[in-house]
Order: structure tokens, then C-alpha cells, then sequence
């Protein structure tokens, strides 16, 4: 047997309806994925009629991307927004903004929404693309941004921004698909701030050890 929905709490008033039910459905979503997960269960958790949740929502892919921009992409632009005035060095801000995605994120249960396109883009290829064109792609220009400005600073070396923004947030996607999947075999649980530490030590200051200074004849 799937798992129990949650009990609906049944009195609220109609302008919170939209709320309830972005709520049910992150949850639903996290737990079921996309495929499993049935509107009418959603309007069952948020305590409304079906009929109820077609009067905001057309159908299941219009009620995922409302739950998207609602979870991810009103937090991202938080951040972008908060980043603008904190006069940050390149450092500073590629730090900040890899700390912000994992407090916000990958540490959370909104991880659950990356691993679900990741799992399902394949029959889903219509929420693979929603995903890239709204999130994605606003992670993007975050990261390749705050490279050139680093390059043009002198902080950083000047290295192929369009390619390497993949490689400076890959750590973290995959931490969260591990969270998700190879996590329950292991002993520790995944710290993810441990692991964010390790990898902005390497993206900051590589693999190479100092060359050791030659001692005087």
C-alpha cells in the first residue's frame, strides 16, 4: 500500500486556497513524483474539492510549474536580489551563492524537485523543459556572471564560462541524487554543508599542492 495522505484541515478561507493546495502538491510531488501523483489526491490533502483546484489550475503540468515558481523560482530570485547589494567579491559570492542553494535547497525537501525532472524528463520531456527554461537557466546567468566578474577582477583565472558553470554546481546535483538514492545504504548521513566545503576548497584552490620553494645552494 502507497502511503497515507495527510489529514486536510478543512476550515481556511478561500483566499488561502491557493497556498493549500501549492503545499499538497510539492508534497505529493516529492514523495510520488510526478506520474503517481493524482490531482484529486492533491485537493484531498488541501482539503478542497477536485472541482476546486481546476478553478486555479488547468491541469498537472500547470499546477508543477506554479509549485516550481512558487518553491525555487521565488527563491532564486531572492537571492539574486539579496546578492545585488552586497557588494560580495567573486569569491565571496560564488561561496554565498553554492551555500544558498544548499540552505535553501538541496538541504531541504525542495531537493525532492531536482531529482523528480532528473528521474522523469525522459517521459516528462514537457516539465524537463519548463525546469531548464525557468530555473536552470536563472542558475545559469548566476554563475557564469559571477565568473566573468572574477575573471575581470583578477580573482579568478579566465576559464570557458559557458561550460564551466556545469562544473561548479555538478557537485551539488549529484549530492542530491545521492541524497535521494545511495544515501539509505550508508552508515553517516550526507552532510551537505561538509560537502560544500569540500567543494569550494577545490573549485577555489585545486587538487595541485604549493610548489615547494627550492632551498639556496
Amino acid at each position: 500500500m502507497g502511503s497515507r495522505l495527510p489529514s486536510p484541515r478543512w476550515q481556511r478561507r478561500p483566499d488561502s486556497r491557493p497556498q493549500e493546495l501549492l503545499d499538497a502538491a510539492l508534497r505529493l510531488f516529492v514523495e510520488r513524483g510526478y506520474a503517481a501523483t493524482r490531482l484529486e489526491e492533491v485537493a484531498q490533502c488541501a482539503g478542497v474539492a477536485k472541482a476546486t483546484l481546476y478553478l486555479y489550475y488547468e491541469n498537472k503540468l500547470e499546477l508543477f510549474k506554479a509549485v516550481v515558481r512558487h518553491a525555487l523560482v521565488e527563491r532564486i530570485d531572492e537571492v539574486a536580489q539579496a546578492q545585488a547589494g552586497a557588494g560580495l567579491g567573486a569569491r565571496e559570492q560564488l561561496a554565498a551563492l553554492l551555500t544558498a542553494f544548499v540552505q535553501r535547497v538541496a538541504d531541504t525537501p525542495l531537493s525532492g524537485i531536482p531529482k523528480l525532472v532528473i528521474a522523469e524528463s525522459g517521459n516528462f520531456p514537457e516539465i524537463a523543459r519548463f525546469y531548464h527554461d525557468e530555473v536552470i537557466s536563472r542558475g545559469r546567468a548566476m554563475v557564469v556572471a559571477t565568473l566573468e566578474r572574477g575573471a575581470a577582477s583578477g580573482e579568478f583565472r579566465r576559464v570557458d564560462p559557458d561550460y564551466a558553470w556545469r562544473i561548479v554546481i555538478a557537485p551539488l546535483l549529484l549530492a542530491i541524487i545521492w541524497k535521494h538514492s545511495f544515501q539509505a545504504f550508508e552508515r553517516e548521513p550526507l552532510d551537505l554543508r561538509r560537502h560544500l566545503e569540500a567543494q569550494l576548497d577545490l573549485l577555489l584552490n585545486g587538487l595541485a599542492a604549493p610548489k615547494k620553494a627550492r632551498k639556496p645552494r
